[in-house]
């Protein structure tokens, strides 16, 4: 067995990988404004965003690729730090807001709101995102919780599996007899950061704020509940409250994510795991950690997305897609190597 960390060391090395996860994050954010169909030198966009500069490129970079970058550092973060926390939750490492139903509420919620409610423009399914996910969330731990031993890791994944897909049918149903719904829909669900505006940012962060808050509150909880339920009792952790309190900030970070880029996959798998492999399992560390780290991923797949067929593009959705497949098979294998 390997000898423990020291306090010390632990914190130096938590202390360089956020520093080096914020120097990821800066490229990211450049490379995002400055690559496309379009390229655009580096001090072409400093000039743009400072000095107010005129032109093609500066136009570009202002009402095409700043609000489009606003809005994956928004989702990617959201979706990470909704994984991180329903990680911890469950207690299941495979546990995302995909997997357990949530994106899926929100996504039925939005076929809702074209077919019957006449919204249609992606600011107007804000809300309509956070009852949907609201509902699959309280549909799912209902599920769970009933029988002996409580919402278990297991019975949580199961639930989240039958609600997952009794809300694709529902999608579909609806999308069969409102076909007219079917092209709106299908540009929504495909899950990109393309094609938004700065009033979708604007709407967005207010819940981006609250369900940090949210999640962050409980990372003590969260420990806990690791070590398991009775440990968290007798550390004196109210289990329910925990939670409640991170699911409710996990639903509202899915919903705002959702609304503003539709069902990005793999974010919230992926990146939990990444986070706390550099900063071990705290989740005073590891959230922050992953709010870092998810608009890292999705900023990269959207600017790999921009270049890998020109001219057209790749929708983000289908990039971090491409790249979660691998890494849910190479995690599958290790936990069952671990097994």
């Amino acid at each position: 067995m390997s000898a423990p960390v020291p306090r010390r060391a632990l914190t130096t090395r938590r202390i360089g990988w956020t520093a080096a996860a914020l120097a990821a994050l800066i490229c990211a954010v450049v490379l995002s404004l400055a690559v496309g169909a379009r390229p655009v030198p580096p001090a072409t966009v400093w000039d743009a965003l400072v000095h107010g500069a005129s032109g093609p490129d500066a136009e570009v970079v202002r009402t095409l690729r700043v609000p489009r970058t606003l809005i994956a550092l928004i989702v990617g973060a959201a979706l990470a730090l909704a994984g991180t926390a329903l990680q911890g939750i469950t207690r299941n490492p495979i546990a995302d807001p995909g997997i357990l139903g949530v994106s899926q509420g929100a996504g039925v919620a939005v076929v809702c709101a074209i077919a019957f409610a006449g919204v249609h423009t992606l600011s107007g399914y804000v809300w309509f995102t956070f009852a949907g996910a609201a509902i699959a969330s309280v549909a799912v731990y209902a599920i769970a919780s009933r029988g002996r031993g409580g919402a278990t890791p297991v019975k949580l994944a199961l639930g989240g599996a039958a609600i997952n897909a009794l809300l694709v049918s529902v999608t579909t149903g609806v999308l069969t007899t409102k076909a007219s719904a079917l092209d709106e829909f299908r540009f929504w669900q495909v899950g990109s950061v393309a094609g938004r505006d700065a009033q979708v940012v604007h709407q967005i962060w207010p819940f981006l704020l609250v369900g940090a808050v949210l999640v962050v509150s409980v990372a003590r909880g969260l420990d806990a509940l690791a070590l398991g339920e009775d440990v968290a009792r007798g550390l004196g952790q109210n289990v329910a409250a925990v939670r409640i309190v991170g699911g409710l900030g996990a639903t509202v970070l899915t919903g705002a994510g959702v609304a503003a880029a539709g069902p990005i996959a793999f974010i919230g798998l992926a990146v939990p795991h990444i986070a706390r492999a550099l900063v071990g399992g705290g989740h005073r560390w590891a959230l922050p950690m992953a709010a870092l780290i998810g608009p890292v991923m999705l900023l990269v797949a959207d600017v790999i997305g921009r270049i890998v067929v020109p001219p057209g593009e790749v929708p983000a959705g289908v990039m971090t897609a491409l790249i979660g497949v691998p890494f849910l098979v190479t995690l599958v294998r290790r936990k069952a190597v671990a097994a």
